[in-house]
């Protein structure tokens, strides 16, 4: 669910999530994939990390908003 709410925020982050943990593919080659450079896959995944790690400290706290 949290990846699905990174999507409706930035939508290419996301996308670099689901490249990277699940199809287990390397900066580079979602970079190719893209069609991006590799330091914006870099920087996509470094926001994509901080904003999943905060994610996930709401969903565990029952006074947060569901967002």
């Amino acid at each position: 669910r949290a990846i699905e709410r990174l999507a409706r925020h930035d939508d290419r982050a996301a996308h670099v999530v689901k490249l990277r943990f699940y199809a287990g593919l390397s900066v580079d080659e979602v970079a190719e994939m893209l069609g991006t450079s590799k330091r914006t896959v870099l920087r996509d995944w470094e926001f994509a990390r901080v904003w999943l790690y905060s994610e996930s400290g709401r969903e565990g706290d029952a006074g947060a908003p569901n967002l």
